[in-house]
């Protein structure tokens, strides 16, 4: 897969505070692309940068092939974690106005902006002021506006930032659906459930320096422990419990089943695997849950920003 954003050695200063340190990352075409760190980490420079708001002062950036420039802008929809929108101006005028700035003609936005307030079901908000919209109400005017002209790279900062759960599920699929259309989108974001759910790549920023970056699934793999989850019916729970332990490491479970029976995690040791396992459990009883343990996105910003902090 070809990359539509190449971040090669970009370094961002502030006086002496070195906010990016030679962070290189490549985007793929047609990707989510989580963007992942503390706060503080160089995650808002970073995008800053991309949208032409500051300079790097070492790197480059590559769209589509070309050095970045001031005409890319209009191939970039920004959502900023921090709301835009001009609070005494109504909401029809002030979408229109937007969305000739991003280079659609007048009658063109008219047209797109009708099919977006009729998907969202909110053609009766058109002559309202923003000011008299909810914040998750104005977030759905500011995501349109994001959008409306199809642009190459979308970038989402806290994207459901004032959504309730079922505006922010419908928000997520309408990203999901825009990837699948051809967009690249970079998503940043402190809510890790939505990174499980949307991410196909993520890269962490930690201390102004990228700590790891790939594809989910390769990342979660870098991070497995070869722990199992294992619940079992058997007459003889604790001969069973005994003899785990002498070919492999176990420790207290945090799953009940329904039936109480024997609840363990148990980690592979060198030489045994997981039909090993999964052989004696089944020689001892009825096995009900055998479960690997796979690191959420959670469990590796966790591991990986401790460990990071440590050096």
């Amino acid at each position: 897969m070809s990359n539509l954003l190449e971040i090669n050695n970009v370094v961002k200063r502030y006086g002496d505070y070195t906010a990016l340190n030679d962070v290189s990352l490549h985007i793929p075409k047609g990707s989510v692309f989580g963007l992942l760190g503390p706060n503080g980490a160089g995650k808002t420079s970073l995008i800053r940068i991309i949208n032409q708001i500051t300079m790097p002062d070492a790197g480059e950036i590559i769209l589509d092939g070309e050095k970045l420039a001031p005409h890319h802008i209009e191939h970039i929809g920004y959502l900023p974690e921090e709301r835009g929108l001009y609070k005494s101006m109504k909401v029809g005028e002030q979408a229109l106005y937007l969305a000739q700035l991003k280079g659609l003609s007048k009658a063109e936005a008219r047209k797109r902006l009708k099919y977006w307030f009729d998907k969202f079901d909110i053609g009766a908000w058109w002559n309202k002021k923003i000011e008299e919209l909810s914040k998750g109400m104005a977030q759905k005017v500011q995501f349109i506006v994001t959008v409306l002209h199809q642009p190459k790279l979308l970038i989402f900062d806290e994207p459901f930032s004032g959504f309730d759960p079922i505006n922010a599920q419908l928000i997520a699929k309408e990203i999901l659906q825009l990837r699948d259309e051809g967009a690249t989108i970079i998503f940043s974001t402190h809510r890790m459930e939505s990174v499980e759910e949307m991410c196909d790549y993520i890269a962490l920023i930690n201390k102004s320096n990228k700590i790891l970056d790939g594809k989910l699934d390769d990342v979660k793999r870098q991070y497995r422990t070869n722990t199992f989850q294992v619940g079992i019916n058997t007459s003889n729970p604790k001969e069973v419990e005994a003899k785990l332990k002498e070919n492999f490491k176990v420790y207290p479970a945090d799953f009940r089943m329904l039936n109480d029976g024997l609840t363990l995690n148990v980690k592979l040791t060198q030489g045994n695997s997981a039909n090993d396992l999964l052989s004696y459990l089944t020689s001892q009883g009825e096995v009900q849950h055998f479960v690997e343990l796979i690191p959420s996105a959670n469990d590796i910003f966790i591991q990986a920003v401790g460990k990071n902090s440590i050096v």
